[in-house]
C-alpha cells in the first residue's frame, strides 16, 4: 500500500471551512464528494483570494454541475461565508438566528433545503439528537406518509423530496384501452372476417364454407405531456421530471416536451432506465430552465412541428403549466384551439388551483381555460395519485366545467 498523503494545498482555518461548506452543499441535496472538496481546495489555492467575486466563482466552478443547482449554492454560499466564525455558530444556532440582522421577506425566500443543511441536525455518526427525538415523539399520532403526500413540493425539506421521489416511482399510470380501427382474428369475435372465410372456401373446394370471425383491436392512447419549466415553476417543474421519467419507463408511446421561452423535446432522455443520467441529459439540453415564459410561441411550436407525429391515434395531453404568460397571452387562444382540436382530451394541471380563494385574473389562464376539458392541481403527492385515477376514467365523455367562468 502506498504511503502517499493527500496534501493540502492551502492550510488552515480556510481549508476546514470549504470542507464543512462541502458538507452543507451535501446536505441541501447538491452531489458533494470528497473528489470535488480536494478540486475546490486545489482551485481556491490557484486562484487566490483576492477578491470575494473570484472566491464565489471559483467554488461555484466545483460544486455547481447543473443549473437547478444555482440557486441553492447561492443561498448557501451568502449565509455560509458572510462571517468568519459561522463554522461554530451554524453548529450551535438554528438557521432563524443565524439570520436574525434579516428582514422577514428575506427569510421566507431562503430555501429551506439550505436551513436544514446549516440547523444542526444529524451529526456525522448518524445519532440524533435529543430534541429531535421528542419531536418526534409527539408527532407519533399522525402518520407520515399521510402528511407528506399533502404536503406541497414548494415546501418540502431535502429529506422529504427524496422521500416523495420514491413515492412517485411506486406510482402507476393506469393502461387504459380504447379502441382502434384495426381488428384481428378471433374465435369469440362478433364480425365475419370476409377475407379469411373466402380464402378458407378456396382451401376446401367450395363444399365448405367455414366462417371465420374478427374482433375490433384495443390499445393504450399515446400520452403526451407538455411542461412548464419557466422561473414560477421551477421547483414544482423538478418533481414533475421524476413523475415524466417514471410514466416513460412504464408504459409505451409517451412523448414530453419541456418549454419557456423555446420548446425542447426530451422524449429520449427520459427512456434512460438510470434515473440520474436521464435527468444529467435533461438538463444539458434544455436552456431555457427558470426563465420566463411564451406559451402561445412554444404551443405554436408544437402545433407546427409535433402535433401530427404525436398526436395520432387520438393521444391524451397533459399541461402543466401556471399559465402566467410574459407575452399577455398572444396568440395564445388560437393555439390552444388548435392543440386541443387535436387530441383526444387535454387535461390542464395547475398549481394555482391549490389555492382556495384562486380566480382566473391573468389573461394567459382566461385565454386557455375555454380550450380545456379538465382543470385540475398538481402540487403533491395526493393530485398526483388523484391524477392516475382521472386517467383511468372514461376519455370518451370529457369534464368540460373546466371551461365555467369563475
Amino acid at each position: 500500500m502506498s504511503n502517499a498523503k493527500v496534501i493540502d494545498p492551502i492550510g488552515g482555518r480556510l481549508s476546514e471551512n470549504i470542507l464543512h461548506f462541502g458538507r452543507v452543499l451535501r446536505r441541501a441535496g447538491l452531489p458533494i464528494g470528497p473528489g470535488q472538496v480536494l478540486d475546490a481546495l486545489r482551485a481556491v489555492a490557484t486562484v487566490g483570494l483576492s477578491n470575494r467575486q473570484d472566491f464565489y466563482w471559483t467554488l461555484h466552478s466545483v460544486f455547481v454541475k447543473h443549473r437547478p443547482q444555482r440557486d441553492v449554492f447561492d443561498q448557501a454560499f451568502h449565509i455560509f461565508w458572510r462571517n468568519p466564525d459561522i463554522l461554530e455558530r451554524m453548529m450551535q444556532m438554528v438557521l432563524p438566528d443565524i439570520s436574525s440582522g434579516e428582514s422577514a421577506t428575506d427569510k421566507e425566500e431562503l430555501s429551506r433545503r439550505v436551513a436544514e443543511a446549516l440547523a444542526p441536525g444529524e451529526s456525522d455518526d448518524g445519532e440524533k439528537n435529543d430534541e429531535e427525538e421528542i419531536e418526534f415523539d409527539a408527532t407519533l399520532t399522525w402518520s407520515a406518509n399521510e402528511v407528506l403526500s399533502h404536503k406541497d413540493f414548494e415546501k418540502m425539506s431535502a429529506e422529504e423530496i427524496k422521500q416523495a421521489t420514491t413515492a412517485i416511482y411506486r406510482l402507476r399510470l393506469p393502461i387504459m384501452d380504447v379502441p382502434t380501427r384495426r381488428f384481428r382474428s378471433s374465435s369469440s369475435g362478433n364480425r365475419v372476417d370476409m377475407r379469411r372465410t373466402l380464402r378458407a372456401a378456396l382451401r376446401s373446394g367450395g363444399d365448405i364454407i367455414p366462417l371465420t370471425k374478427r374482433k375490433r383491436q384495443f390499445r393504450h392512447p399515446p400520452l403526451v405531456v407538455i411542461c412548464d419549466i419557466s422561473g414560477s415553476m421551477e421547483r414544482y417543474s423538478r418533481m414533475f421530471l421524476h413523475f415524466m421519467h417514471a410514466i416513460t419507463n412504464d408504459r409505451d408511446r409517451v412523448h414530453t416536451f419541456l418549454f419557456g421561452t423555446r420548446l425542447t423535446n426530451i422524449t429520449r432522455h427520459l427512456r434512460h432506465k438510470d434515473v440520474d443520467a436521464s435527468l444529467n441529459k435533461v438538463g444539458e439540453a434544455v436552456e431555457d430552465w427558470s426563465g420566463g415564459t411564451r406559451i402561445g410561441h412554444c404551443l405554436h411550436d408544437f402545433n407546427r412541428n409535433w402535433s401530427r407525429r404525436v398526436l395520432s391515434q387520438g393521444a391524451v395531453v397533459l399541461m402543466i403549466s401556471d399559465g402566467l404568460d410574459r407575452e399577455e397571452g398572444h396568440g395564445l387562444a388560437e393555439e390552444m384551439e388548435r392543440l386541443h382540436k387535436s387530441c383526444r382530451q387535454l387535461i390542464w394541471l395547475n398549481p394555482l388551483l391549490r389555492y382556495e380563494g384562486f380566480e382566473p385574473k391573468s389573461v394567459g389562464i382566461r385565454a386557455m381555460l375555454p380550450h380545456v376539458d379538465r382543470f385540475k392541481t398538481v402540487h403533491n403527492l395526493a393530485s398526483l395519485r388523484d391524477l392516475t385515477e382521472l386517467l383511468s376514467e372514461n376519455l370518451y365523455q370529457p369534464d368540460h366545467s373546466a371551461r365555467k367562468c369563475w
